[in-house]
């Protein structure tokens, strides 16, 4: 082979290489992430995971106690489920890649709000019965020195620096704000009556806090750490959740069966979205093109397309997880370990499903998932733009596959015709 016809084949392989290597990339990249809500169900407490890509259920966890709150961690990898009750003080430690509980901490009396840290080196949980927040080593599963608020708190979230935590208190409609380097409380802030859940803007700016004694939220300046505004909502506001680029803020109204959309700009309600009985948990796609509502009265979760504003999906929990699911958290938008979570959710084996994982007999849960997702209520309305939607992110799963799929053939036809 003479020099130049080296050179040129040396070019080609490499961008042929470079070409399957950009493919693969995309393809994880355009891995949707799973949605992990949390429901006390009937025999034991649950986490059952929903596909955001198609709105399947596809895997229930049992995780014991009475799971209250959830986070995913930066990364994807770990959930951690508040799993309190009579005989239980602990925080469930859920592997995102095999779906099942690898640790328990106990981290307090009665663990009620988590929340990690950006780093995702620590975890946060707060106590129905005591004044202090624990805080959790990721890396070890091992408790730290607790942070002692001096009052009992509900929920607890970060600024995204990670420099701030703001908690909420409601035997006395405040809010705390604690140094996260020094673990001391620099504010106290008076909100609404019963502060219940608290969520950060993304870029940090503000704090939003439903109140739900007063059915209001209130809204914290980080600058100064004062209310700067009162949005008046539905009834008995319970959970907040804040879309990826802060324009609005959705509130489930856990007694009026809906979710008020805010605009952060005005601080006016511009939408009010039906939902099901007892909305508790709501939480939005890294995308912002989805809110996933836990109904607990109803047993279900109701899926928003935020761009519309309209339920296009109602989830089933499934026999094991009906009446109460309470909360509801998102993974990040890529990392490894949901792509292997993607292929093994696809039901096509017992293997795949995970069935073995858990406690439940393999058809009890082959067959709950099966009905599950053969019930998916999408209302009749919007049936055209749910099945759309999930054609779309099908479509849409390996971005720039046209391209640099041709390139990999134009490789390959060439390969071959050099041989």
């Amino acid at each position: 082979m003479s020099n130049k016809a080296c050179r040129g084949y040396t070019l080609i392989r490499a961008f042929g290489i470079t070409s399957l290597a950009i493919l693969i990339l995309a393809g994880l990249a355009g891995a949707a992430p799973f949605a992990y809500v949390t429901s006390p169900g009937i025999d034991t407490g649950t986490v059952f995971v929903i596909d955001t890509a198609t709105d399947n259920l596809t895997d229930v966890v049992p995780v014991g106690g009475w799971p209250r709150d959830v986070v995913v961690n930066p990364v994807g990898t770990k959930v951690y489920v508040a799993t309190p009750s009579p005989v239980s003080t602990t925080v469930s430690v859920i592997d995102t890649a095999t779906n099942t509980v690898s640790s328990r901490v106990d981290a307090g009396s009665y663990p009620m709000g988590v929340a990690v840290n950006p780093a995702g080196t620590k975890v946060y949980v707060t106590d129905r019965d005591s004044t202090n927040i624990s805080i959790i080593n990721t890396a070890t599963n091992t408790l730290m020195e607790p942070i002692n608020v001096g009052l009992i708190t509900r929920n607890v979230a970060f600024t995204p620096d990670g420099e701030k935590i703001y908690v909420t208190n409601s035997f006395n409609n405040t809010t705390s704000v604690i140094d996260a380097i020094t673990n001391k409380i620099t504010a106290t802030i008076p909100v609404g009556d019963s502060p219940y859940e608290v969520a950060v803007s993304p870029n940090g700016n503000k704090v939003y806090v439903t109140n739900s004694g007063s059915n209001t939220v209130s809204v914290i300046d980080t600058a100064i750490d004062n209310v700067t505004a009162t949005v008046h909502v539905g009834d008995s506001p319970s959970d907040i959740a804040i879309s990826p680029y802060g324009k609005k803020v959705y509130v489930a109204n856990s007694h009026s069966n809906n979710v008020s959309v805010i605009d952060t700009t005005t601080n006016n309600v511009t939408a009010t979205v039906p939902v099901g009985k007892q909305p508790m948990g709501i939480a939005i796609t890294p995308d912002g093109k989805k809110a996933y509502v836990a109904n607990a009265e109803s047993g279900n979760v109701s899926v928003i397309d935020t761009a519309t504003n309209k339920v296009t999906a109602t989830v089933n929990a499934g026999k094991y997880t009906i009446n109460y699911p309470t909360k509801v958290a998102i993974g990040p938008l890529t990392n490894s370990d949901m792509t292997d979570q993607s292929i093994r959710a696809t039901p096509s084996s017992t293997e795949d499903m995970g069935v073995e994982e858990t406690n439940l007999s393999s058809s009890e849960k082959i067959n709950d998932i099966k009905l599950n997702n053969s019930n998916n209520n999408n209302s009749e309305s919007d049936n055209d733009n749910g099945s759309n939607e999930n054609e779309s992110r099908k479509n849409n799963s390996a971005p720039g596959f046209g391209l640099l799929g041709s390139l990999t053939c134009l490789y390959v036809g060439w390969k071959f015709r050099k041989k």
